[in-house]
């Protein structure tokens, strides 16, 4: 989750404006709340003592609003809990090992991250039971979605394609507007 969507997040968290925040933060009158909306749009960044003070005042580490580095233990562990706050991965034991479980009381949310996970936990069996080398496993991996063929996602058509698609689409709007335009005039 990016700077901008997670002072959003803690913001609306503490019940506050952007107006609010902006002038608790010392902007004043209208560019309180301009300054607030664009760094929540990340039109702009704020600078490091900025984000300091935000953190202080949502009463929460600078980790859990800047984008969190994964290669640090404490980066991945935010990470996982941005993850619970945007997808609903809960925490849980079974057997007694940790294990990250999907909320189902976002169903589409759910469903959506269910199938995902499913499709990788295919591959994974996989993997586990020699039907495919960790070469290819790793291959899925880096190259999901378009490797996928679990059918659970719709293939979506390049930006090239879909911008064809469009332009034509666009073109025969334009013809059906002249030839409309043609037989009102006769």
């Amino acid at each position: 989750m990016a700077i901008g969507k997670r002072i959003r997040f803690f913001r609306n968290r503490k019940g506050m404006t952007q107006k609010q925040l902006g002038e608790i933060l010392g902007f004043l009158g209208k560019t309180s709340d301009v300054r607030m909306a664009q760094y929540e749009t990340e039109a702009r960044t704020p600078k490091h003592d900025l984000v300091k003070e935000m953190a202080n005042i949502f009463d929460v580490s600078t980790h859990a609003l800047t984008v969190p580095d994964i290669d640090t233990n404490i980066g991945l562990m935010h990470t996982l809990f941005a993850l619970e706050d945007m997808y609903g991965l809960k925490i849980g034991e079974i057997d007694g090992e940790i294990c990250l479980r999907l909320d189902k009381s976002d169903y589409s949310t759910y469903s959506s991250m269910f199938d995902m996970f499913h499709a990788w936990r295919e591959q994974a069996a996989k993997l586990e039971q020699g039907e495919i080398t960790k070469e290819e496993y790793d291959q899925w991996r880096y190259k999901y979605p378009e490797l996928d063929t679990s059918k659970h996602w719709a293939k979506v058509p390049s930006q090239a394609v879909s911008d064809m698609l469009m332009e034509e689409f666009q073109k025969s709007e334009k013809e059906e507007k002249k030839t409309a335009k043609k037989k009102k005039q006769k």
